[in-house]
């Protein structure tokens, strides 16, 4: 398999050789060292001049991600108004209904979430800022993946009462995924029951990372006022009518040893994490306010370290400190490890080179239709790209033409001549996919691509207009858009199948299509993505003889399949394995055999889903000169995988979704019991002032309606979020059921 093609699949795991994979891929270096990177690469032939370092390091690319109501659209907001950028504030939910400026589709102004990441650009003093807002629903997650992948730092927003929570830990592990450096901010420092000692704790804790707070808040819940600089011994209040103006104060005296203990902790934690503070602490000297500063940038980009920052974006507090902390902590362009594909070198992994003075290499990361026709996000990894220029579209080999190019402002634009390397940008008029990668054609290299997560979900769709030809258009540009969107034609019921992450994502696309492509369209049951899979090794020896005058087809495999361990399952669903010793199949037929192994997999026999952890061991087999040939080993391979898998104690296996309900903690017990009845399976209960979070995991199956349950079990004050988990066996009786119905299926069809 192509090392491009592996390098993402390898990147969701945990093991070492997916670390050591992708220390050496295109995702991004596990280096994390700062200082310039040395030009060493082969086409490295001038050094950059004095002002593309300048520019490079007044560059910082940021994404803004948290778990769904942390605050992430708020904070956006205020982060474009200090900088200029926007001249007036609009909340998500605001009664001016305007909406926020990041959330410029109706459907995010009508439901008050964020659907689709939105870019930006921003100045904060001399730097300049390239600002993406991710979405928090863990349905919209392939936002937050292919944000990340071009980013080179990130703000992880918490909410000072709930702190960690379940799209949190998903996110995080996306930041792991593509060695994204992390400041932590925690919002809503106003909302009663804040705080941010515990929710520090839960970073240490859950997210297994060493952190530190770098403030301290005056006064907490109606009464916060500011914060406390724990480096500069200053307290920090925002005045003016939306908190404009910086205003720096003595430490007031009731909080000098909170704020003494709080310096200590930090000294503490960053002598675990960096040499330098290390040894100080170990000499017991105290180490300065500029080396505190510098050991912090050190920990955060080598992400052995995140700083905590809090305040209230929607009181206008704490945001002007964060931006300073951004500048301050997270890396420039040059400060990240990235790394491309050599095509014509077999896929040798070379190092980019962040300067203008390069060839160029851009990464594709997102498509959006607009009123102009197709819009690519772009992120310039090397080189430049100017307006007039030719660009090489590595996967298909065309040359396109840059006609327009423009910097994003949410959905507003702005045009521009060329932008260097470290930048983000948008082109019109190229026809590409997400992930694609382009270069000015003196170079054949390709970034590695993003990591993609499976469906969890299928919906039957058929639009009320057969005739329509706006159907089929939209379906495509979905598709294109976003890779976690498929759709496929059910081959026995004809029916249009769309699948995604969620209900939540399904309804959205069926709403958009109803908005902006005027096709109204009736939606089946939600069909959930069922798997098979074998539980014990199965022996088999098929011999395949097909005689009809002249050449026939013959063809006899022989071995046996086995169930892969539940550890590798993520990277390996499927493994197929050639043992064949002596020539008794010809190596030409071994392709055919595996081919034959998987054509088998894509339906299994109980209930007609994908078959799923099973290894195919081929041991040995018998050829003819004259009959056998690739399609007699392919339908052999076939027909003995389906007769093996029979006989190997199949069982369905279900998707099952990490569910985490908040509810006032006096309906804790309805949330229990109405978890329990769903088969669920309570992992944590965790009780905070007055309200308490449940986490269990419960299957999909069972999870349809329960948000109308909840609000009426709670009087509507419930609410719940759930991501996928894994796969896992159901119930014998609910299989039993699940095979009648699908035989039932069947027989209604003939």
């Amino acid at each position: 398999m192509a090392l491009s093609m592996l390098l993402p699949r390898l990147a969701g795991s945990g093991t070492g050789f997916a670390r050591a994979a992708i220390a050496t891929s295109g995702l991004r270096g596990a280096a994390g060292r700062t200082g310039i990177l040395g030009l060493t690469r082969r086409w490295a032939s001038s050094a950059p001049t004095p002002e593309d370092i300048d520019r490079l390091k007044h560059l910082r690319n940021i994404g803004i991600s948290a778990h769904i109501d942390s605050g992430k659209t708020t904070v956006t907001e205020r982060i474009l108004y200090y900088t200029g950028r926007i001249k007036e504030i609009h909340e998500v939910r605001g009664k001016d209904n305007v909406g926020a400026t990041m959330d410029w589709m109706d459907l995010e102004r009508e439901k008050g979430i964020t659907i689709q990441s939105a870019a930006t650009y921003a100045q904060w003093g001399d730097t300049n800022l390239n600002i993406i807002d991710t979405p928090g629903h863990v349905d919209f997650t392939i936002e937050v993946e292919r944000a990340l992948r071009v980013l080179d730092g990130a703000v992880l927003v918490l909410c000072s009462v709930s702190g960690v929570q379940s799209q949190t830990i998903t996110v995080d592990r996306q930041m792991r995924r593509y060695n994204v450096p992390r400041i932590s901010f925690i919002n809503k420092m106003d909302r009663a029951g804040a705080n941010p000692s515990r929710i520090i704790e839960q970073i240490r804790t859950k997210l297994k990372l060493p952190a530190a707070a770098l403030q301290v808040p005056i006064g907490s819940e109606d009464a916060f006022e500011g914060v406390v600089d724990v480096l500069s011994q200053k307290a920090v209040y925002n005045k003016g009518a939306r908190g404009e103006d910086i205003v720096y104060g003595e430490v007031p005296a009731h909080l000098a040893e909170v704020v003494q203990e709080a310096r200590e902790e930090l000294i503490a934690t960053l002598a675990e994490v960096d040499d330098e503070i290390g040894e100080l602490f170990i000499e017991e000297k105290t180490p300065t306010e500029d080396q505190l500063r510098d050991a912090i940038r050190r920990a955060t980009i080598a992400r052995k370290f995140t700083p905590v920052l809090m305040g209230s974006a929607i009181k206008d507090k704490g945001i002007q400190s964060l931006l300073d902390a951004v500048i301050r902590y997270l890396p420039t362009p040059t400060e990240v490890r990235n790394t491309m594909l050599d095509i014509d070198n077999n896929e040798q992994v070379l190092d980019v080179v962040p300067y203008s003075n390069q060839p160029f290499v851009g990464l594709a990361f997102k498509l959006e239709e607009g009123k102009y026709g197709q819009l690519t996000y772009i992120r310039v990894y090397q080189g430049r790209l100017e307006k007039g220029q030719f660009a090489y579209h590595v996967k298909t080999g065309k040359k396109v033409k840059i006609s327009r190019l423009v910097r994003m402002h949410s959905n507003s634009m702005e045009d521009v001549d060329s932008v260097g390397a470290g930048e983000i940008c948008a082109l019109f008029g190229i026809d590409c996919a997400s992930g694609d990668t382009f270069t000015d054609g003196t170079i054949n290299c390709s970034m590695s691509t993003m990591f993609v997560p499976d469906s969890v979900i299928s919906l039957s769709l058929t639009p009320k207009d057969k005739n329509s030809p706006n159907f089929s258009k939209a379906l495509n540009r979905f598709q294109r858009e976003d890779p976690t969107f498929r759709v496929h034609v059910d081959s026995e019921s004809k029916q249009t199948i769309i699948s995604g992450m969620g209900e939540l994502h399904l309804d959205i696309y069926v709403e958009r299509m109803r908005r902006e492509y005027g096709v109204d369209c009736t939606t089946g049951k939600p069909q959930v993505a069922f798997r098979e899979t074998a539980t014990r090794r199965s022996p088999f020896s098929y011999t395949h003889k097909k005689q009809s005058g002249g050449a026939g087809q013959f063809a006899r495999v022989a071995g046996y399949i086995e169930p892969i361990e539940e550890d590798q399952l993520a990277e390996l669903p499927h493994e197929f394995v050639n043992n064949v010793v002596g020539g008794n199949i010809p190596t030409n037929y071994i392709p055919a055999c595996e081919k034959g192994f998987t054509d088998g997999l894509h339906e299994g026999f109980m209930v007609g889903h994908p078959i799923v952890g099973v290894r195919m061991v081929l041991q040995d087999g018998a050829a003819h000169s004259v009959d056998s040939s690739e399609l007699a080993f392919r339908l052999a391979a076939f027909h003995a995988f389906r007769e093996s898998f029979k006989a190997s104690n199949p069982r369905v296996l279900d998707p099952v979704m990490t569910v985490e309900v908040s509810a006032p903690i006096e309906f804790q017990g309805s949330v229990l019991g109405s978890l329990n009845k769903r088969k669920g399976l309570i992992i944590d209960t965790e009780t905070q002032e007055d309200y308490c979070v449940v986490v269990s995991e419960v299957p999909l199956n069972n999870m349809f309606g329960y948000s109308t349950e909840l609000r009426s079990a709670t009087q509507g004050k419930g609410e719940f979020s759930m991501e996928y988990k894994k796969h896992a066996p159901v119930l014998p009786n609910i299989q039993e059921e699940l095979i009648k119905e699908h035989q039932k299926k069947l027989a209604e069809k003939k």
